[in-house]
């Protein structure tokens, strides 16, 4: 009799998951029995309270590494962390991400070069530095959170989509490289997830445009998500569980929408 797959005890790195996309998966992967190390912002407190929260509800080991992702060491030293830790890393969720709008000409080149080394270059070093571990054990699953703007473009958020596109870019290219190793690769790309990222855009959109923030949400929606609803981070969650589960086992190099049909227009 076959052995039921179980994500029980599987060691997972979850990047930019101290709030919004990246805790919803965190929570998905807690809630299944991985073992869960977070990293993002935040005060010191509330992240350990966080974490002791999380390991009480889910009965799983929770740990927390504060490295800043903007440093290729801190990424390599993110990973080394876990497996020093637990042995070994069996799924990497790529997540942190940081936001700039301006056009082309005004963009600060500080910011471009933060945007896409936070929501880019940082992809690059955590997977350069957990492959190996992964490869040597047969199995992988390596979640690259992208966006609908990885798949399409808007206006004033050149570094954003830059780096979004080369995430996808990124994905394919670690996919092929891994097709016969167990590991597998794969983005999701949501559209409008109502995360503090948003909220900020939509309040400066209603301050801006003399609307209520109600009014600026569904103009929001309205313009790029057909379903006029937004995904939720549950949603993003459950999929990524999936995507490391046995029936996402021939998965790998793909781009996921989760948008509610933006990019079918």
């Amino acid at each position: 009799m076959q052995e039921t797959f179980t994500l029980k005890g599987k060691r997972a790195v979850v990047t930019g998951s101290t709030s919004g996309i990246g805790l919803g998966i965190a929570r998905a992967l807690a809630a299944q029995g991985c073992k869960v190390m977070l990293n993002g912002f935040g005060e010191p407190e509330a992240i350990e309270t966080l974490r002791r929260a999380l390991e009480e509800e889910y009965g799983t080991e929770i740990a927390y590494n504060a490295a800043d992702l903007s440093r290729a060491k801190e990424c390599e030293a993110l990973i080394r962390d876990a497996e020093n830790s637990w042995g070994g890393v069996d799924i990497l969720v790529n997540n942190a991400g940081i936001q700039h709008v301006a056009p082309v000409e005004d963009f600060p080149p500080e910011r471009w070069d933060a945007v896409i080394a936070i929501n880019l270059s940082s992809a690059f070093h955590t997977i350069r530095a957990a492959l190996p571990g992964m490869k040597a054990s047969g199995y992988g699953r390596i979640v690259n959170i992208a966006s609908a703007h990885g798949l399409v473009a808007s206006a004033c958020k050149s570094a954003y989509v830059a780096a979004k596109h080369g995430v996808v870019g990124l994905t394919k290219v670690v996919a092929l490289e891994n097709a016969e190793t167990g590991v597998t690769c794969n983005a999701i790309c949501p559209g409008w997830v109502l995360t503090a990222l948003v909220e900020k855009q939509i309040h400066a959109r209603a301050e801006a445009e003399n609307l209520s923030v109600e009014e600026a949400s569904r103009h929001l929606l309205s313009e790029k998500q057909p379903s006029k609803r937004f995904t939720t981070v549950d949603e993003l969650g459950e999929l990524t569980v999936f995507l490391c589960g046995p029936a996402a086992g021939n998965i790998t190099g793909a781009s996921m929408p989760v948008d509610g049909g933006w990019t079918a227009q």
